[in-house]
């Protein structure tokens, strides 16, 4: 795990220094340049140590230093392309270093080479006779990439930190992205928090042409449910179990020392459990005091019953608030995602004592596991029976309820669900997540707001979906977008504040493909939430775990909104309405009204940036 960075244009080797060292704890384990003053092309990496220890330094050339390459990531298929590769010809100078499968798979196959990775990764290409610079990201996004362009001035890097450290970049809050934020929760590709600087979407490659300045950008590979009913249920748990064997002795692969997070639920109790199949492992936890959210007793069950090295440590919720303003501010780019802050205080653990932990990321969307495929039943028969003259009117009694501050309380659901009902199915969705509703932040951000065009990803997914089954769709929206800019961002930058690397066990490209040609009863039916995994994990996980309901990753913010230092301005966002602001905390502060979402993204836009 590494970060890169690099420019084309007016600059120095200075800017390019301070674009690796604003990632350095993505590398603190070396750094490398390359510099070509005649194209004016400067490419720099941070090197975190995992797989080949000793032979890993980039940029890595081929023999006769016709392409170099900067990476960040794991290729979890290195040793099959290895072999391919040694069968056309190609010789290696490493034993089983993956970028070096990079360098010779791009001289084998070009452009089609990211398609034929089974990995987390974001590279970048340089070839000098050409005067050719590619870039590419995976499948799913587990790592980021953001380009940018200003004038004759192109610029990549695994943060917009890196872009910013560039004395040439100018640099200004995007307004449409602002309000994406508040409307979605997260910023979604390819835009960014800032103007003229993009993320590469997941499953992309980019070409900039230093001869012209040109880019041309492609999808190679896009997430589709598209279940084709050939396999039995039956066969098909089997084949699952099977595939998440694969998957985990894949990611075992390390020269480090590996454990895993383990909170207690389904996807963290199996790769546990499989992990612990190849051997003993190390799991880690952090419990809460709040016992609503504390899952810290179900993880030790499962430690106990697996056999692992288990440690726990319990969230200080006084630190925790503390360290608030610092996280936030080192985020960077705002989510709105409050569970960053256990996040990173599980990773800050688990790095005391291994560098690379395995995770259960994507299982929630990839297999319905989310309370949302819960709801599509009801906000589809509500739709249908409650005539829309009383929309308004519920949810005025609903808001009535008194506002609890447990996880996942009913007034919490009953509140989210109505959100979105009302409204054209394909906004159901992100109204659901929504810090606020689009009609809210016209007020707040004062400009004009269309739904459609600040939902058009998701309202462009949801009608260009190969199924119209509810569940396929919403899980097409979860997996492409909340997966790609909010869980995987926020496990990206947790993790990697800490030089942490983490490995998604759910998101191997075999399994994924596997499991996006599942019907969608397979995965939720009668209720019953990722039923084919419980179904292939029962009698190797307990079966407290698979019957249990699920609780998330959350922490008790409705509570810690009214403890925390009162709002002020912010220079990201100058245009913002600050009275509308004061007002929501007023209201949240009384419990007159639940405004954690929005008040949570303001605090984040507030400290962007903002971190000692």
């Amino acid at each position: 795990m590494c970060g890169i960075a690099g420019f084309v244009g007016p600059g120095d080797q200075a800017d390019l220094e301070a674009m690796t060292s604003a990632v350095t704890a993505r590398g603190p384990d070396g750094e490398g340049y390359h510099v070509d003053a005649a194209s004016r092309l400067f490419l720099g990496h941070r090197r975190l140590a995992v797989i080949d220890i000793a032979h890993g330094a980039q940029p890595m050339w081929d023999a006769d230093r016709s392409i170099a390459v900067v990476f960040n990531g794991e290729i979890y298929n290195h040793v099959e392309l290895r072999a391919e590769l040694e069968a056309l010809g190609h010789v290696f100078l490493t034993d089983h270093c993956d970028t070096e499968v990079l360098v010779h798979g791009w001289k084998a196959w070009g452009r089609d080479l990211p398609e034929r990775l089974n990995g987390m990764f974001a590279f970048a290409i340089w070839q000098p006779e050409k005067k050719s610079l590619f870039l590419a990201r995976d499948r799913f996004g587990e790592k980021p990439l953001f380009w940018a362009k200003q004038g004759d001035l192109f610029l990549f890097g695994s943060e917009l930190t890196c872009i910013d450290a560039h004395r040439g970049f100018v640099t200004e809050t995007d307004d449409v992205s602002l309000a994406k934020l508040f409307a979605y929760g997260f910023i979604p590709a390819p835009r960014s928090f800032y103007r003229s600087c993009f993320k590469l979407p997941a499953g992309h490659w980019l070409e900039y042409k230093l001869s012209d300045g040109s880019t041309e950008s492609r999808a190679y590979w896009t997430y589709r449910v598209e279940p084709d009913g050939a396999i039995g249920e039956g066969e098909a748990e089997e084949e699952l179990r099977s595939l998440l064997r694969t998957s985990v002795t894949r990611r075992l692969m390390t020269d480090v020392p590996l454990g895993v997070f383990l909170s207690g639920g389904v996807d963290s109790t199996t790769v546990a459990t499989l992990a612990a199949q190849s051997g003993p492992v190390d799991t880690f936890c952090i419990g809460f005091n709040d016992k609503s959210y504390d899952e810290s007793v179900f993880a030790q069950e499962v430690a106990d019953h697996i056999g692992s090295r288990h440690h726990l440590r319990t969230l200080d919720m006084a630190e925790a608030i503390r360290l608030v303003p610092d996280i936030l501010g080192r985020l960077d780019e705002p989510i709105a995602d409050p569970s960053i802050l256990p996040t990173y205080l599980l990773c800050r653990f688990a790095r005391e004592q291994v560098t690379v932990a395995l995770s259960g990321d994507g299982g929630d969307e990839l297999l319905a596991g989310y309370d949302t495929f819960a709801a599509l039943r009801f906000a589809s028969l509500y739709q249908r029976l409650m005539p829309s003259v009383l929309h308004a009117g519920v949810k005025r009694m609903v808001d009535l309820l008194p506002k609890s501050s447990k996880n996942m309380s009913l007034d919490f659901k009953l509140r989210r669900s109505l959100a979105g009902v009302g409204f054209p199915p394909e906004q159901w969705n992100p109204r659901w997540l929504a810090p606020l509703q689009p009609e809210d932040i016209a007020d707040f951000l004062q400009i004009e707001i269309d739904p459609e065009e600040v939902y058009a990803e998701a309202i462009n997914a949801w009608n260009s979906a190969p199924s119209a089954d509810l569940v396929d769709r919403t899980s097409e929206f979860y997996t492409r977008f909340y997966l790609q800019d909010n869980i995987l961002t926020k496990v990206d930058r947790a993790a990697m504040m800490n030089s942490l690397e983490t490995r998604a066990v759910f998101l191997d490209t075999e399994l994924v493909d596997f499991i996006r040609r599942l019907p969608a009863d397979y995965k939720f039916r009668n209720g019953v939430r990722k039923r084919i995994l419980k179904n292939a994990v029962a009698g190797v996980v307990p079966d407290s775990v698979l019957t249990r309901a699920k609780k998330g990753f959350g922490i008790p913010l409705m509570d810690w909104i009214k403890k925390m230092p009162e709002s002020q301005p912010s220079q990201a966002a100058p245009q913002a309405n600050f009275d509308f602001v004061r007002a929501s905390e007023a209201a949240h502060r009384s419990g007159r009204e639940d405004h954690r979402s929005f008040l949570w993204t303001w605090r984040a836009v507030q400290w962007h940036r903002q971190a000692a």
